[in-house]
């Protein structure tokens, strides 16, 4: 339990934390969560002693660019690094460098909005490409009869990316699963703009 109380410290000596008094959320169940990020103190010290409390299993990040991981991982007396980094990715914007930089410190790069970003127009001009009505995209996914979502896919798992692909739609949700047949490589990098992180 999060909760800090007496009886939980008793029942559970060295494994509660007090987070009452950091900074927190309560929760609808009564425990309370941290809530982390650069401009908190400690972040990663929290997170450590979430898991030495056996709260979480592992520690993961977001949209940490790789001067934000190296902070952490050159922390004095990290206990626990980051095992997942998980970042906007899509062949739009393929985070080659992040990518090359988290699985040179075994860490796995997690793809969100890997079928290119939502057209909101509070962040998307209207003139910015669709992803998949990219022709490269298209032109693959009909040479090996997919659609260009499964090429989009595809591609980020042979780079040895974590993809998380929403869906509600139950034909789609299907075709993400099909990724994982029998398909050939498909080389993306040379076809595009050019290759983008965000530094």
């Amino acid at each position: 339990s999060g909760k800090g109380g007496k009886a939980d410290r008793e029942a559970r000596p060295g494994k509660v934390m007090d987070l009452k008094h950091s900074r927190s959320v309560k929760l609808n169940d009564g425990h309370f969560m941290p809530v982390l990020g650069l401009g908190t103190a400690a972040p990663d010290e929290a997170l450590e002693k979430c898991k030495d409390a056996g709260l979480t299993k592992s520690i993961g990040v977001s949209n940490f660019n790789h001067k934000q991981l190296e902070m952490i991982l050159n922390k004095p007396g990290l206990k626990y690094k980051p095992v997942c980094n998980q970042v906007e990715c899509h062949p739009y914007l393929n985070q080659s460098k992040l990518l090359e930089f988290c699985k040179s410190k075994n860490i796995v790069l997690i793809a969100y909005s890997a079928l290119g970003t939502q057209r909101d127009p509070k962040w998307v001009q209207k003139d910015s490409p669709h992803l998949l009505e990219e022709p490269v995209l298209k032109e693959i996914a009909k040479k090996h009869n997919r659609n260009p979502g499964q090429v989009a896919l595809r591609y980020q798992l042979q780079r040895g990316v974590v993809v998380l692909a929403k869906s509600f739609n139950e034909k789609r949700i299907k075709e993400n699963f099909q990724v994982q047949a029998v398909m050939p490589s498909i080389t993306l990098g040379i076809c595009f703009r050019k290759n983008i992180d965000c530094e």
